[in-house]
């Protein structure tokens, strides 16, 4: 399937590493430019130079989400460089901690600020700057990258960062639909990255077990019987990024491994 995206301008947030990472690369290989954004300018660069082989262009751009001068500038820069925008992936945020969580009555107040600085306000923030550009021109895509620990009390900080993220993308899409800008949320779940190995060895830690055992019962938590990795929840991503993906808006698309024992609809 052709996805049409060949000649189309994104902006991926987190594109340095991660999920943010593996759908630039994946845009860059369906044709995209690409501006990735990051706060990290040693790691932002050296992903810059690793998409580069996809042979489209790449546009490093170092910014702070949670600073609104700072989105303006690098949406500003990443129009200058690109000749505009046209899909807007937000994934610019600190990853879920697998495992037993604070609970609820002690959770400390400056932990949620910070969630909703980065996650919640950060993603806005993006979006905003970004729908003027996508409205005028009559078309854009924006998908957020939220987490199922919507769908999950086990972590307060977790549930309620990624309900607002999916409350924010309803809102948006209702208002930018009409004008040709679809709005989405993707709730990847424990996904392969290059943090696996790290959070597989603090859960061996945890659990008593060796390591691939830990791995294992990861896998147990999908129905599909392992974690999926960061370049298949790019495919969803890059699918929601294009023009097929018109009769999708406001909806959340999990990409997770499907959830044992639960039936959303």
């Amino acid at each position: 399937m052709d996805l049409r995206l060949s000649g189309k301008r994104a902006i991926v947030t987190g594109g340095s590493r991660g999920i943010g990472f593996a759908v630039a690369s994946a845009l860059a290989v369906e044709g995209c430019d690409v501006a990735i954004v990051s706060r990290g300018t040693e790691a932002l660069v050296a992903a810059a130079t690793r998409l580069a082989a996809h042979g489209t262009r790449i546009v490093p751009l170092v910014a702070d989400t949670t600073d609104d001068a700072s989105v303006r500038a690098m949406v500003e820069a990443a129009a200058g460089e690109l000749g505009g925008v046209d899909v807007l992936v937000n994934a610019a945020a600190r990853p879920a901690t697998p495992g037993a969580q604070a609970s609820a009555s002690e959770t400390d107040d400056e932990v949620v600020r910070e969630q909703f600085e980065t996650k919640v306000l950060g993603y806005l923030r993006c979006a905003r700057a970004v729908a003027p550009l996508m409205t005028a021109q009559g078309w854009g895509r924006i998908v957020n990258i939220s987490g199922l620990n919507a769908r999950s009390s086990s972590s307060l900080v977790g549930s309620v960062r990624n309900v607002a993220v999916s409350a924010m993308t309803a809102a948006l899409a209702d208002e930018l639909g009409p004008q040709g800008v679809n709005v989405t949320v993707v709730h990847p779940g424990i996904t392969v990255t290059e943090r696996t190995p790290d959070m597989v060895a603090a859960k061996a830690a945890a659990d008593g077990t060796s390591e691939e055992e830990a791995a294992r019962a990861l896998g147990r938590t999908t129905t599909v019987g392992r974690m999926i990795t960061a370049e298949e929840v790019a495919d969803v991503v890059v699918f929601l990024a294009s023009p097929r993906s018109v009769a999708i808006n406001g909806d959340a698309v999990a990409a997770g491994g499907g959830q044992p024992g639960v039936t959303h609809y």
